[in-house]
């Protein structure tokens, strides 16, 4: 199999009289055994997608296949071969981690022995040996979160799906954290990822979707996305915004790409790279303008997002008419989910 999870036009609304759109047409797939980005905001419609991949929401219109089950009519062998982590942690904290997976691996029909024995193999892959005997309620916030991930993989799925699952965590435990799901897809998993970082696409994802309003605006590698952006972006600080609104007047009027301003600096992509700054410089020394700092960089994912939707990552009102963008409820994975029902 080609792709292990296929959309075409998938649509969603919420709310009453008023219905508000969080899924919008669309369309996606994923190659088995790959990493897979949805990128975009909080009410963007990420959530909405995933929670429909795991078949707890049904979609208006449109379909999704995982591994190829659809998900409406095939949806228990769906959860049968899915795991999910989404964006809170949810262990039971009065439990030992031992226990929690232990628990969840009898839910899951393994047998005692089972059950115990891939607790432990989890317990050492995610670095939590060591605190197996602790109470949940006791561990830090990226340990919660590597023993939800362990959780999701009790049963061995071959596709996992994580809904923004560093979400509140330090720099350190991502970083950790990413190191798993890069094992992880090493072994042969395939993992759909949602997140608002724009670093944790760029550094595990080997393609991306950026999602706004509940439709997909751009797919592709990050490479290749950046690489349609432009060679190099140009950052010049100015020492006031009204200083910057001016520069980017400036600017504006030698490329054709608008400047965007933040405060008092401001920014524009040199398509044709950075023999172009002294062209810059130039110009903003004859209006007058003098640069407090000046730097040049590769084009990020934020560029992208902010080239196509007009806004940065920064969390916008949410599409789904008052459903968060994100799990209603802690879950520790879908097979759990599957065998309470």
């Amino acid at each position: 199999m080609t792709n292990a999870i296929q959309a075409e036009g998938l649509t969603k609304t919420f709310g009453g009289k008023v219905r508000v759109t969080a899924l919008d047409d669309l369309s996606l797939s994923v190659e088995a055994g790959t990493i897979f980005g949805l990128l975009g905001p909080n009410g963007a419609g990420k959530t909405t997608a995933v929670r429909i991949f795991t078949t707890t929401l049904v979609p208006d219109g449109g379909n999704a296949q995982v591994l190829g089950y659809d998900v409406v009519t095939h949806a228990r062998e769906v959860r049968q071969s899915i795991g999910l982590a989404g964006q809170f942690a949810a262990v039971d904290e009065n439990l030992t981690g031992r226990e929690n997976l232990r628990m969840i691996g009898q839910l899951n029909h393994l047998s005692r022995r089972q059950a115990t024995e891939r607790a432990n193999q989890l317990l050492v892959d995610f670095g939590l040996s060591g605190a197996a005997s602790r109470p949940a309620r006791g561990y830090s916030g990226g340990m919660r979160r590597r023993l939800d991930l362990a959780a999701a993989l009790v049963r061995r799925p071959p596709v996992l799906f994580l809904d923004e699952p560093t979400t509140g965590l330090d720099p350190q435990s991502r970083v950790g954290l990413w190191g798993v799901i890069e094992e992880l897809v090493g072994e042969g998993t395939t993992v759909l990822l949602t997140t608002q970082y724009l670093e944790e696409a760029d550094r595990l994802a080997g393609k991306v979707a950026v999602v706004d309003q509940g439709r997909v605006i751009a797919e592709g590698t990050p490479a290749k996305l950046k690489a349609e952006l432009g060679a190099t972006m140009l950052s010049i600080a100015l020492p006031d915004q009204s200083g910057a609104d001016r520069a980017a007047q400036v600017l504006g009027a030698i490329w054709d790409k608008a400047p965007v301003v933040e405060g008092a600096t401001v920014e524009v992509s040199l398509d044709g790279g950075p023999s172009l700054v002294s062209h810059a410089l130039a110009a903003l020394d004859q209006a007058g303008l003098e640069a407090v700092t000046l730097s040049l960089r590769e084009p990020s994912l934020d560029d992208v997002f902010l080239a196509l939707t007009g806004h940065r990552t920064e969390t916008q009102p949410n599409a789904e008419a008052g459903v968060q963008d994100g799990p209603a409820s802690p879950e520790r994975s879908v097979a759990h989910q599957e065998v309470l029902r």
